[in-house]
Order: structure tokens, then sequence, then C-alpha cells
């Protein structure tokens, strides 16, 4: 049968990312290949001093209204999807004189770096969706028993080792080519659909009727939460952590890019100067800014809670220096992050050769535009807590307006207690955090645990924050016994009168936000 015989080599290159192709076209050309191509692929090709079919030869048709429509006919498609061994096809084939592609080349128009340019216009951006080389990938996926599909130059090296080394690409290769494939196109059609929806958007429905999540896998990371769980690290915006530069220590594990992100949200919300943030199992255990530097910010902030502050991870939003880098090494942390190191700094922390050192831009990433959890069956989603209260515009509820140090501290602490799980108490002296109650089931026992855990005693001009409303004043008298004299928290409790007047009997100061920031 005429598929069960050996028929010439033929490989289909139509690609938008020319990496590698001149070295792909010589080296499929040295083992017999002849090379069908389009456009702008044909002609780096021949640039390359490659001799190169035109797809147009093949179908009988010029490429039609500006590249729209090249490879769109049954001369190529019919030469992709042919079955191997089927009588039916193959007297079809013969019958209409159409030869057999046995590899497809194609990576397609480059839409989600179009749509990241700020001047993307709605036509540019339709422009580059990319309709034949998605149709072709998918044909030789679906065909991969007989046919090898090549999505990613970074596959380029080991198609042409197997060809010279057997002649053959292996139906494992194949295979797992195919699966690439499967997911290069669904990644492509979710950056489509995710623009689209964004289009279209309105207030009514922020969230996407069906949601469609492209994510790269970057590495496998060694394990999970515990060595019993498998774990790798994905990438969904092309920015965020898999882009940040490691300058020395072992590789980032699971536990520590979740640290790492609650370190750096953290910092990313400090306004005011220098700032510094120690996180452990991903609850702060100390935050400062300090107008004198980061030096003076990291000894506030370590001086919230030294003991949990050992084997943390540190953030700084400035750049790190010498004289912060030497007293880092005077300690065990995991992982110190910042925007920027000076060369001392990181000659100073290698001393530390366990010690991660990642250099991160503070730039927010993009990301997605909401926030997955798993449920059961499937996924919540929600968007992301990024809303800011400014407390100078907030109503005081209390008798006594606080002054302009105790603002200036409030303003700090709520701006800390949003990233501590709930339920989140937070006591703050001027702008460092001086006790941390997490993710207690009462918001009294998280009063409590700040007094207890306090290095210092809480009654040298501390506020409070709480990320949500206090439903009883006992809270409050535990606020009041501990020392605060100002505290912050959304209000909306239906005993809130009952909470006004305890903290009016304590001569407090008190604000209600109206907004909550529970974090589960």
């Amino acid at each position: 049968m005429f598929l069960d015989e050996r028929p010439p080599k033929r490989a289909l290159l139509s690609v938008s990312d020319k990496t590698g192709l001149d070295d792909l076209g010589r080296g499929l050309a040295a083992v017999g290949f002849e090379l069908v191509s389009t456009g702008g692929t044909a002609e780096a090709l021949r640039q390359a001093g490659l001799d190169v079919t035109d797809v147009s030869a093949i179908t009988g048709f010029p490429e039609l209204m500006d590249g729209r429509v090249k490879t769109l006919h049954p001369a190529v498609h019919a030469g992709i999807l042919a079955r191997a061994n089927n009588n039916t096809d193959v007297a079809e084939l013969k019958k209409h004189d159409i030869a057999l592609f046995q590899l497809v080349v194609v990576n397609l128009y480059p839409f989600r770096e179009t749509i990241a340019r700020p001047d993307t216009t709605h036509d540019m951006a339709l422009e580059k969706i990319d309709i034949g080389g998605p149709t072709m990938v998918r044909a030789a996926a679906k065909t991969h028993t007989r046919v090898a599909v090549v999505t990613s130059p970074n596959d380029y090296a080991a198609v042409l080792d197997e060809l010279n080394t057997t002649d053959n690409i292996s139906a494992s290769t194949r295979a797992k080519l195919a699966s690439k494939a499967f997911a290069h196109t669904a990644a492509y059609d979710a950056a489509i659909a995710n623009w689209m929806a964004a289009q279209v958007s309105n207030e009514v429905e922020a969230l996407p009727s069906l949601m469609t999540v492209r994510a790269s896998k970057i590495r496998d990371l060694r394990y999970g939460e515990n060595p019993h769980q498998i774990a790798a690290l994905y990438d969904v915006s092309g920015d965020g952590w898999s882009k940040a530069v490691v300058h020395q220590g072992k590789a980032l594990s699971y536990n520590n890019l979740l640290d790492l992100t609650g370190a750096y949200d953290l910092v990313r919300d400090l306004s005011g100067g220098p700032a510094i943030t120690i996180i452990k199992h991903t609850n702060p255990c100390g935050a400062a800014v300090h107008q004198d530097g980061l030096v003076s910010a990291y000894h506030a902030a370590r001086e919230c809670d030294p003991m949990s502050a050992f084997g943390g991870i540190v953030a700084a939003n400035q750049r790190v220096g010498a004289d912060l880098a030497v007293i880092l090494t005077e300690t065990f942390l995991e992982v110190v992050v910042a925007p920027d190191f000076t060369d001392d700094a990181l000659a100073i922390l290698r001393k530390k050769k366990n010690l991660r050192v990642v250099q991160m831009p503070l730039i927010s990433p993009d990301g997605l535009p909401f926030v997955l959890r798993r449920v059961d069956g499937g996924f919540i989603a929600q968007g992301p807590d990024t809303r800011r209260v400014d407390l100078s515009e907030c109503e005081v509820v209390s008798a006594r307006a606080p002054s302009n140090a105790e603002l200036s501290s409030l303003q700090f602490a709520w701006e800390a207690c949003k990233h501590v799980k709930s339920n989140a108490i937070v006591f703050a002296r001027g702008t460092a955090l001086a006790a941390v109650g997490a993710g207690q089931m009462s918001r009294i026992d998280s009063v409590n645990l700040c007094k207890m855990k306090a290095t210092r005693p809480l009654n040298e001009g501390t506020v409070l924050a709480s990320d949500a409303f206090f439903p009883f004043r006992d809270g409050l008298d535990a606020a009041h016994e501990a020392g605060a004299t100002a505290v912050v928290q959304p209000g909306g409790s239906r005993n809130d009168q009952e909470v006004i007047d305890a903290c009016n009997e304590h001569g407090m100061a008190m604000i209600f936000t109206k907004t909550r920031h529970f974090r589960h």
C-alpha cells in the first residue's frame, strides 16, 4: 500500500518565532527532507541558502488577503491528516495527487506579545489571531501516529538528533510533541478568549462565564508543602517569580515561593519610605517603615518577634546595601528578596552559602485578574484585594479623634493587617509592628495572642488594627488593657455602638474604614 512505502520526506514549516530556524532547515535538508513553507518563513530559509517549495506551488493558489488565507487548502491538510494504512485515504491521495507531510513545524502569531503593548489597537490585535497555524498544529497532533509536530524552537535539537541517529522520529517523541502541541493551541486560544472577554466585560459580570487559564510550567519543585506532595512553578503573566534572579543559594521551594509572595505583597503596600517585612509561614512576624533607611527599618521590624524571624523571609522595598547585608548575615534566614542589591551586598551575603538571595522588581506583576482557590470539584475565583484606604478620609466614630502621630501609626497598621491571616489583629508602635495575632478562631483570642507575644509592653503609644469588625466590646476592653490608645477597624457589627461606647469609656480614638480585609 502507498502509505506502507517510504514516501519522500517532506516538512511543512510556518513559524512566527524564527529562533533556530536556519539550523533546523539545514538539519532537515541534510537528512533528505523537502522544505515546504509560507511567506516570511520561506524567505528566511532562502536567505539561509536553502531550497524551499512555496505552499502556493502545492495549493495552486497565491497567498490571499494579506496572508490570511495560505495554508487552508486540501492539498496541505490532506497531506497532514492522511491516516496510515487507510485504503480510502490512500485512494484519495492518489486521485488528487497529494503528497504526505511527515513533519509540521509551526508556531503562532505573537498575539499575547501584541496585546501587551500599550499602543495596540483592536484591529491590530485581531490581525494577530492566527487561523491557519492552529489548524495545521491540531491536524498534525491528531495524526501523531504518523506525523511529528513541533511548536517550540526548544524541541528542534532533539528532533534533529533523532533524525540523524535513526532517520526517524520515534512514536514516543511524536506523542510527547503532540501533547505539547495541543497545550500550545489551548494556551493560545485561552489568551484570545481572555482578551475578548475583557473587551466585552461589564460591572455585572466582571469574572468570565467561562474561565480559561493559560499557565506554562517553569520548573518542577523538589516537593510541595510536605515531602509527599508533588509541586511545580507555573507562569501565567510572563512576569512574577519565574523572572526573578536567584543570585545564590538552593533552588526556591514551594513554601519559599508562597512566603515570598506574602513578603512582597506586604512590602509593596507599605507606604511612606524604606520598608522591611519579615514573613514566617505566610504571616508577617515583623514589618516597619523607617525614614532613616533599610537598616533602621530592619531593626524595627525584627523587634516585633525576633524568635519567629529566625528562619524567616526578609523583603525590602529598596536596593540592599552592604550595611544591611552585614546585619542579615548575623542570623539564619531562608530568603532575602529586594528589587536590587549592591555588588558589595552580594559579596557579603555570599558568606551564607545556603541563603537564597533573590532580586525581583517591586512592580506588581499583572498575572490573573482574579485569584483562584480549590474547592471540591473545582475552583472559586475572586478579584485581588487591591483596595487602598486613606484613613484621613474615613469616619472617626469615637468622641476623641486620633492625634497626627496615632493617625500615621493607624495607617501603617491597617496596611499591614491586610496581609495577616484572619482573624487578624496587629499592634503597631509608630510605623512598625509591635505584635501580631494571626489566624485565631475568635477576635479576642487574636488580641490576647498579641499581648502574649509582644516583646515589649504595648502601652508605649501603641495602636491596633483589626481586619474585620469587633462583634463585642470585650475585644476593645482587652485592647485597652494591653495599652492601645487608638483603633482602626471596618465597623459594621450590630454591636457597633457597644464597641464605640467601650472605646469612649477608655478614652481611645477609633476609625471605621467600612472596608474589610479577611485573608483566609
